[in-house]
């Protein structure tokens, strides 16, 4: 596999996981409207899961830094191959956790959580999500 072919496989990879990480939360919203009236006594403490979920991400964060480090030494050499798809494989297990703000924002909709709260969440997904984004420099 060539250097183009692993970047543009990544880069779709990202954005199925945009996809992945935002569909059940805009799906929730829409089909459980009538939810949002009345919110539960669960709503806030979800809110806070939530948030607190951020937390989850740094030790993933941290492994697919070392991958992308360790795909910028094998630049041009015979192993070049294989660290992409190390690569790709940590980034993947980290989608998990950059994603569960957003998730967890899901089953909030089902608690009748506000809009403002559930904007936020999905934003810290998408923000977490970003930093997955595979650099420039890198090829």
């Amino acid at each position: 596999m060539n250097r183009a072919t692993a970047r543009r496989r990544l880069a779709w990879a990202w954005w199925w996981q945009v996809l992945l990480t935002l569909a059940p939360l805009l799906v929730l919203y829409q089909l459980f409207a009538d939810l949002r009236s009345t919110p539960s006594v669960l709503a806030m403490p979800l809110f806070i899961v939530g948030c607190s979920s951020l937390f989850l991400s740094l030790v993933p964060f941290k492994r697919y830094l070392r991958a992308l480090l360790t795909t910028e030494k094998a630049l041009n050499s015979d192993t070049e191959a294989q660290a992409w798809q190390a690569l790709g494989r940590t980034r993947q297990r980290s989608f998990i956790a950059a994603s569960l703000p957003a998730w967890i924002a899901a089953l909030a909709v089902l608690a009748g959580l506000e809009t403002v709260p559930l904007l936020l969440l999905a934003l810290a997904s998408m923000v977490l999500l970003y930093l997955y984004r595979i650099p420039r420099q890198l090829g």
